[in-house]
């Protein structure tokens, strides 16, 4: 088949370099975008009487038969023709004869794949956000359900302070309304219109680039033609979010993971969402929450290939950047079967809370609120820390938890303590007063709760 570069070639090129080259096996799942801005091209090339206007309704019609043609698994993808525009190019002109061949009048490939993977990300990006707001919804619900819920907080990996278990969820809440608002702002770069800075210089023929821009949704136009195609820092920008949002999956996944071990015994996961031993009869193994973990170093993995692939490109265009797609395409594909996932699974997590709540006062997780409570008597804060570490020494070498001493013991460290520094020692009580703003206190995460309402809403 004659390749559209071929009246300067006298050569066929070989087939192993068609091999080489070709990117339809990946690229052909731009067709939906590729197909929307060609029709807006088409338009935009008959309104300024680059095209005639018949011709332009041939190819919009003709794109559109061929646009059924894929939907339906008609349409035959080829190799040879290397790429998702030249697929869909040769289709066109082979339907509606030589209208067809008019499509390609003012861009270049250049601009056209720019501008396909930016429709692409575009629409990924809306979605990956609409899946985030569904798992918020159910992080939500199971905070709201846990406000009474206590368990151990914990810093190094040591048993710290007792918190609530809605506390500990609306943490994660945090991290990915954070997720939600980056991919928001990256789609202020995103969704700028390349289409029309041709190969790298632009044309001499009377585009209209704000016709287009509105066609497409486009808030804007790129600025600089060279910029436009040799650009790819909106997909690096959106593996970024990527990268930090599953981070954070990554992250609670492996709380599921050490929660369910028997050593934790905090929660159980559903049978649905687990998996077994193919020769450990009493396993069942939190193979899911694994697997996003994984999973996490493979979207990293996309987020260097890019950077990589970009960091030494002249500019203009370049053909190292056909490799752009892959990694950008598995991102999409990983992210969002990971918030699915993660989302379908929460709601079938049973918390032990009897467990939590038991392991919460252990590990002298009160002895802060011991220092903050000699602080209310007008101890300086150093003296109360250093007062409550003895008090620990001596409840460690005499293996009783803090709740078991009795007044005169106490007295012995500081003729500050009083009676009242009992309720202090409870985990119950320790939660309850911690009520600065953003505090684990019940009134506080009422609060939190009720916030996230408003902005969920």
């Amino acid at each position: 088949m004659k390749k559209p570069w071929s009246g300067r070639f006298t050569h066929k090129t070989s087939g192993i370099v068609e091999s080489f080259t070709e990117s339809i096996s990946f690229d052909k799942r731009l067709w939906k975008h590729d197909i929307r801005g060609s029709i807006a091209h088409a338009k935009m090339l008959a309104k300024q009487g680059i095209i005639p206007a018949k011709d332009a309704d041939a190819i919009v019609k003709g794109l559109l038969e061929i646009s059924a043609e894929i939907e339906s698994g008609k349409f035959r993808f080829r190799q040879e023709l290397e790429d998702i525009h030249m697929n869909i190019e040769a289709e066109l002109a082979r339907k509606i004869g030589p209208a067809g061949k008019k499509l390609h009048t003012a861009r270049s490939r250049n601009d056209q794949v720019a501008l396909d993977i930016r429709l692409y990300l575009r629409e990924e990006t809306e979605d990956i956000i609409s899946k985030i707001l569904q798992f918020q919804k159910t992080l939500l619900l199971i905070a709201e359900n846990h406000i009474d819920t206590i368990m151990p907080g914990y810093t190094h990996l040591q048993r710290a302070q007792p918190v609530l278990l809605s506390h500990h969820l609306l943490a994660y809440m945090e991290m990915i309304e954070r997720d939600k608002s980056r991919f928001a702002d990256s789609l202020k770069r995103l969704n700028v219109l390349p289409l029309g800075a041709c190969a790298l210089a632009g044309t001499t023929l009377p585009s209209d680039r704000t016709f287009v821009a509105r066609e497409l949704g486009f808030k804007t136009v790129s600025a600089n033609s060279i910029d436009t195609v040799s650009d790819r820092d909106f997909a690096v920008e959106f593996l970024s979010c990527a990268c930090i949002c599953i981070m954070h999956l990554s992250r609670l996944a492996e709380e599921l993971v050490l929660w369910s071990t028997e050593e934790f015994r905090f929660i159980e996961i559903s049978d649905e969402f687990t998996t077994g031993s193919s020769i450990m009869p009493q396993k069942k193994n939190p193979d899911v929450a694994e697997l996003i973990r994984g999973k996490t170093g493979r979207v990293y993995g996309n987020l260097m290939s890019l950077l990589t692939l970009m960091k030494g490109l002249p500019l203009s265009y370049n053909r190292d950047m056909q490799e752009d797609k892959i990694p950008l395409f598995d991102t999409v594909d990983t992210l969002k079967i990971c918030l699915e996932i993660i989302n379908a699974m929460f709601p079938g997590i049973t918390f032990n809370k009897k467990r939590m709540s038991a392991t919460a006062g252990e590990g002298y997780s009160t002895a802060t609120d011991i220092a903050e409570y000699l602080v209310r008597k007008g101890v300086p804060f150093r003296e109360a820390h250093e007062i409550t570490g003895r008090i620990v020494l001596h409840c460690i070498k005499k293996n009783i938890g803090l709740h078991e001493l009795d007044l005169k013991e106490l007295k012995a460290f500081s003729q500050a303590i009083s009676k009242d520094i009992f309720p202090c020692l409870e985990p119950a009580a320790s939660v309850r007063e911690r009520s600065s703003y953003g505090g684990t206190s019940p009134s506080q995460v009422i609060k939190q709760i009720r916030r996230y309402k408003k902005i969920l809403s």
